[in-house]
């Protein structure tokens, strides 16, 4: 089998004729698109997200201003411990997979503080403590007054 030979000159001139067709380079005739952010940049910056809002909650967990004794306020806390460890674990793996140190340090910490502050409240509860604790608070003892009467007619 042989080849045709090629039109070099021929197909020389289709390209010329292509090139002279767009726009020089001063030209604008169309509005500049502008590039959408790369999945890269996107990704550490949800790294970020993840990680500073696990910081936050562990920071609020030292601060939390409520009494964490028993019932529901007990509840909300351990809600808001496990967030905080949801978040951190979130984090560090996202700031593993994109290589972003500080952030899996941040993690990490947030990790161990989270899992400090919730071992706090569960483990006397659940009777590894010296001192034992309720997970509900006791009902207040039932009211001994008289009832009160109605003045006779």
């Amino acid at each position: 089998m042989t080849e045709q030979p090629r039109d070099w000159d021929k197909e020389l001139a289709n390209i010329d004729r292509a090139i002279a067709k767009q726009p020089g380079p001063g030209a604008t005739s169309s509005p500049v698109a502008v590039a959408p952010p790369s999945p890269r940049r996107r990704f550490v910056a949800l790294t970020w997200f993840w990680t500073l809002v696990a910081a936050v909650l562990a920071v609020a967990l030292v601060l939390w201003p409520y009494d964490k004794t028993c019932g529901i306020r007990l509840i909300f806390f351990l809600g808001a411990a496990v967030l905080a460890l949801v978040l951190g674990v979130l984090g560090a793996f996202t700031s593993w997979a994109h290589r972003q140190g500080l952030a899996m340090v941040l993690s990490l910490l947030v990790i161990l503080w989270a899992g400090v502050m919730a071992a706090r409240e569960i483990l006397p509860r659940a009777g590894y403590a010296k001192r034992a604790l309720e997970w509900t608070c006791p009902s207040p003892p039932p009211s001994t007054a008289p009832a009160p009467q109605t003045p006779a007619q």
